[in-house]
């Protein structure tokens, strides 16, 4: 099949299976059937689905990943010893593990294309990332807690896991418990890293954007959380602290030095 008829078949497997959806008009650019997958992907609930899909969906995703360019760590500098900063799209990296700012139902974000980067983390993963993230939620019968993280495969993501932690919501002024449970944040991925032996994590900007966070004091706490895990820990992980807006990254680059 080609990449054209992997994406009419994701698109009209999808629209059948809801009833709400059968009349939904499929576009003709092919940019906009893009989005109306994505679309059609974020919203749909943790279910049962065909193995065919999934080995549809893993070849248009695959092939996807392939035409935007995988990013290796030999591709980055060091900006530190064992700390990396790169600007770009977290899902391009072939780092160990991703980490995903999550909200606590832990299901991904069911907004269609919203800007957020667990919406793009589990639409470039595919569908299987949220059903393992459901069994795991239905196991535990309670929401995932703020600072702690789980880990699970990154199937059709360049990197090999994805960490998932939820950080904290900021509503007005920034706590001392508010930085407190950001640090968790860091420092729960390097431990949930190291015990699975991971050599190299990269971090997005946890908790900066829909949760308000600002992002130069989470910048002083994540890269201080970090370097101080790597002074006390032989085996913790390299880390690539991942930047998608400008500002960010002149924040990181200053902090760094």
């Amino acid at each position: 099949m080609t990449q054209t008829q992997r994406l009419l078949y994701l698109i009209n497997y999808l629209i059948d299976e809801t009833k709400d959806l059968k009349s939904t008009d499929i576009p003709a650019e092919e940019r906009e059937r893009k989005r109306l997958l994505r679309s059609l992907m974020n919203v749909r609930p943790p279910k049962a689905i065909a193995t065919e899909f999934l080995e549809i969906q893993d070849a248009y995703l695959q092939e996807e990943h392939m035409q935007k360019g995988v990013i290796s760590l030999s591709d980055l500098s060091r900006a530190q010893p064992g700390i990396y900063l790169w600007q770009g799209d977290i899902t391009r990296l072939s780092t160990d593990a991703i980490v995903n700012a999550a909200n606590r139902a832990m299901l991904g974000c069911f907004i269609p294309c919203h800007g957020c980067i667990d919406n793009a983390i589990h639409s470039a993963a595919g569908v299987q990332l949220r059903l393992e993230c459901s069994r795991i939620m239905e196991k535990q019968n309670t929401e995932e807690p703020v600072g702690t993280a789980k880990i699970t495969k990154a199937y059709n993501l360049p990197c090999r896991y994805v960490l998932h932690t939820v950080g904290p919501i900021i509503y007005g002024e920034v706590t001392p418990k508010d930085c407190a449970l950001l640090a968790d944040c860091y420092r729960s991925c390097l431990e949930l890293a190291a015990n699975y032996r991971l050599t190299c994590i990269a971090f997005c900007c946890i908790s900066t954007g829909e949760f308000h966070f600002p992002n130069e004091t989470a910048a002083r706490i994540a890269i201080q959380t970090v370097q101080e895990y790597q002074k006390k820990h032989q085996n913790c992980p390299e880390v690539v602290f991942n930047v998608f807006k400008n500002s960010d990254y002149e924040i990181y680059k200053r902090l760094l030095g």
